[in-house]
């Protein structure tokens, strides 16, 4: 049964995504967005090694293979932080534009959170997140910009990168969040990495962007430690006149931008941390917005067609 319904959901999704270009090959879809988003929930908890995520890669791994696009499926181990196990995790990569010189990374964590810590309700708080808005929402935004700008003809290289592992820490402990990135930024440039040899100017990464009222500041780590990077994102963002973005330093967050942050990298995280369903169970396709999302997407689809440098 689940196979039957996995399939007829892609099935409609791909005939939409046939269509996402027909009109304008430029024009970012809030609706489109808010389709990915449903669709990854309709797949149900995508924690570490569930069926959830499998299926979801698999759609990934699909969408880019219809549109000709290089797809990497980056597997490896890390020391479970609390057990005496190893975890199995997957990155994933899809690489547009030209090979090799200057490139741009854009990044977003499609892994949900195993448990609802913020729920009083016990029952609830054991419950794995649907990850509507923390999570979805930026994986939705990157596969739209697949289906974009899959045959535009780019300055430089844009690595889009889909990090494991990212929510599955305890409450307060960071040794359990950020998996994906972590081992990502402490391996890229080493011997049988698909990234080695990449000049990557910067990531930007999208992390929790599509609530209603989205409102993302300039956030404290990537205000503070890649300063040049993050004002040149929102000051393009002020030229296009996407109200979303506030340049005003934010709160800190612990996120996947901070261990490429720890190796020079300038990175920017580009997340409204002020989300009343945050970990909870409310988290779900209702809160987000299209609107929210097209803002989004329009800005890191200028970025792409028009360098920062």
């Amino acid at each position: 049964m689940y196979s039957k319904v996995l399939l007829i959901t892609w099935f409609l999704i791909s005939i939409s995504a046939g269509n996402a270009t027909s009109q304008d090959q430029y024009s970012f879809s809030g609706k489109r967005a808010m389709e990915w988003i449903e669709y990854q929930c309709q797949l149900g908890p995508r924690t570490i090694n569930s069926v959830g995520s499998k299926a979801l890669r698999d759609s990934i791994s699909s969408l880019c293979h219809s549109l000709d696009v290089e797809f990497t499926s980056m597997q490896f181990q890390v020391a479970d932080p609390y057990g005496s196990s190893n975890l199995e995790l997957t990155n994933m990569m899809i690489s547009l534009g030209p090979e090799g010189g200057k490139r741009l990374w854009l990044g977003a964590h499609y892994d949900s959170r195993p448990v609802c810590d913020k729920e009083v309700d016990p029952v609830l708080a054991a419950k794995p997140l649907v990850g509507a808005n923390d999570g979805a929402s930026g994986v939705a935004v990157l596969l739209h910009l697949v289906e974009l700008l899959h045959s535009a003809e780019l300055e430089y290289g844009v690595d889009i990168i889909l990090f494991d592992g990212e929510d599955y820490g305890h409450s307060g402990d960071i040794s359990g969040f950020c998996l994906g990135s972590r081992y990502l930024a402490r391996t890229w440039n080493k011997f049988g990495s698909p990234l080695v040899g990449y000049e990557p100017i910067g990531l930007i990464l999208l992390d929790m962007v599509g609530e209603h009222n989205l409102r993302i500041p300039m956030e404290y780590h990537s205000i503070s430690r890649a300063p040049g990077f993050t004002r040149l994102v929102f000051q393009r963002a002020n030229q296009l006149a996407l109200g979303a973005f506030v340049p005003v330093v934010g709160k800190p967050v612990y996120d996947d931008h901070v261990p490429f942050l720890d190796t020079g990298l300038p990175a920017v995280d580009l997340i409204d941390f002020d989300f009343p369903q945050w970990h909870t169970s409310g988290d779900v396709p209702a809160v987000c917005s299209p609107e929210s999302l097209r803002q989004v997407g329009e800005l890191v689809l200028d970025i792409c067609l028009n360098p920062l440098f």
